[in-house]
């Protein structure tokens, strides 16, 4: 169905693709791995013609074709759903699938029955049910997701990019959408899935294509590896183990934070938890639990009923991140992307966020030379890899700009840290270096809460564990307790106590 042969690009004196192939069948879902930087997003703008390749050939069932745009390449059936949506949030899902190609009737106008009709048909080719008049904003993440899917598929699409469609569902929303990629492998369409969870590689892909620095490592069957095998040819080296040693416990260890109570609402649960110097205290819970909504209380981002907090001992209740943020609390969050960075500048604007205060001179002047090395100096704490302190932070990967998020906290003095999903969207490479970072700033005295929906990333991080449930904790877990067992039952049985 697809195939490209020595694709290279370059940006100016840079070369990112070094002639990649890819080979993809019709009727199968191909895996294009690589760790972040390895070259996915622009093997697949140049497949899209978002953009051109400086060399090589793109050949689709034998036929050789260039794409001078984006619409060309949808004319010649190829879809992608891209990783950040692009939906318009205030449309409904039938505005959406047929935006800029409307349906008219012999007056001209909308024929919005037809294309209501249409969509309720290709919804139900994938054996999905949403509602279509609606804005887009009223449906779920993985509802908007099928309506990127449909779009696609709206548009004749054989051949079908989805980028990191996993990222954000639930796992009963990516079981559906597995059985949707099934659906639509049994009806011809070629499928090139990215992602970075192995374990979905594994269940759902018949062959993979490895990228790595822009070159092309190699392709296999599924059958044919297994999951050290992929990391190695991903990374080119072995990560025996992605989580550093735990440093074991720390008698007398000072309790840096007390929660004493957070009640999110009038009737529900109480949370008690306490934070002490030099460990990380994960938050587990399915989807929904209270986790994210907890912490943000904690820090006056979240309306809660009741929330008492204790700082170094001491009272306090913070109405705005800003006074948690001048008692040394730092928040990186679940999405950087929209809360964490502004992508559009710099690493140094980005890092100095929060804390141009600490660089003012004359009053109202900033010391440029004492910010730029301020920066350096936090960006080589946490080895984030660029060009320099003056990139753009949207041409970093996604490992790289998570640093340079805990490169601003660092900037700023913080001793508590809270990660929210801090490796989502990053690739097996930099997770162990996050992981690492994590707890070299706990040798170092600071204490960690960090939310994560990965069990595993859990368990091989956390010193003891607080698992949620219906809006509060109902059990904290440490030692031998910190297991897949013992957390899920918790999460999944676990009984809390409702509090007037």
């Amino acid at each position: 169905m697809l195939q490209l042969t020595g694709i290279k690009k370059k940006f100016g004196n840079i070369q990112v693709l070094h002639g990649v192939d890819l080979n993809v069948r019709a009727g199968e879902v191909h895996a294009l791995l690589g760790e972040n930087g390895a070259g996915k997003s622009t093997l697949m703008k140049i497949l899209t013609g978002i953009l051109q390749p400086t060399e090589g050939t793109i050949r689709i069932e034998g036929e050789e074709r260039k794409f001078a745009n984006y619409d060309e390449a949808i004319e010649a059936g190829i879809g992608i759903v891209f990783q950040e949506f692009s939906l318009i949030p205030h449309l409904t899902a039938v505005e959406n699938m047929f935006l800029a190609r409307e349906m008219k009737n012999k007056l001209g106008l909308l024929d919005r029955r037809t294309m209501r009709a249409r969509s309720k048909e290709i919804l139900a080719r994938l054996e999905v049910d949403l509602p279509l008049d609606v804005p887009i904003t009223k449906l779920s993440v993985a509802e908007q997701q099928f309506v990127e899917i449909a779009k696609a598929l709206s548009l004749n699409a054989r051949i079908l990019v989805l980028d990191e469609p996993t990222a954000t569902l639930t796992p009963s929303e990516v079981e559906h959408l597995f059985k949707v990629m099934r659906e639509l492998r049994k009806q011809g369409v070629a499928i090139i899935f990215i992602s970075h969870h192995l374990e979905e590689i594994f269940e759902i892909c018949d062959r993979i294509t490895v990228l790595r620095d822009g070159e092309f490592v190699g392709d296999c069957n599924v059958s044919d590896v297994d999951n050290d095998r992929l990391v190695e040819m991903m990374v080119g080296r072995r990560i025996e183990n992605s989580f550093p040693e735990k440093p074991g416990p720390r008698p007398g260890a000072k309790v840096m934070l007390e929660c004493e109570e957070v009640q999110l609402r009038k009737n529900g649960p109480v949370s008690q938890f306490e934070l002490r110097e030099g460990e990380i205290l994960g938050f587990a819970g399915l989807v929904g639990s209270g986790r994210t909504e907890t912490a943000l209380a904690m820090l006056g981002a979240f309306p809660a009923t009741r929330c008492k907090v204790l700082v170094d001992g001491e009272e306090t209740r913070f109405r705005e991140p800003a006074e948690a943020l001048a008692h040394g609390i730092g928040l990186l969050p679940e999405s950087r992307k929209e809360q964490g960075l502004i992508t559009s500048f710099s690493i140094l604007q980005n890092i100095s966020l929060n804390n141009y205060g600490k660089y003012r001179k004359y009053h109202w002047f900033i010391d440029l030379k004492k910010e730029m090395a301020a920066s350096e100096a936090a960006m080589a704490q946490v080895r984030v890899k660029a060009q320099g302190a003056t990139a753009r932070v949207d041409t970093l990967s996604g490992g790289n700009q998570q640093k340079v998020v805990i490169a601003r906290w660092l900037n700023h003095q913080m001793k508590v840290l809270i990660f929210d999903e801090p490796t989502r969207g990053i690739d097996v490479g930099a997770k162990a270096e996050i992981y690492q970072l994590m707890r070299e700033f706990t040798a170092k005295g600071y204490a960690i809460i960090m939310i994560s929906s990965e069990l595993p990333e859990v368990i091989g991080m956390s010193d003891r564990v607080c698992v949620f449930r219906q809006g509060g904790i109902v059990a904290t877990v440490e030692g031998d307790s910190i297991n897949s067992e013992e957390i899920m039952t918790h999460a999944t049985t676990g009984r809390v106590q409702n509090v007037a």
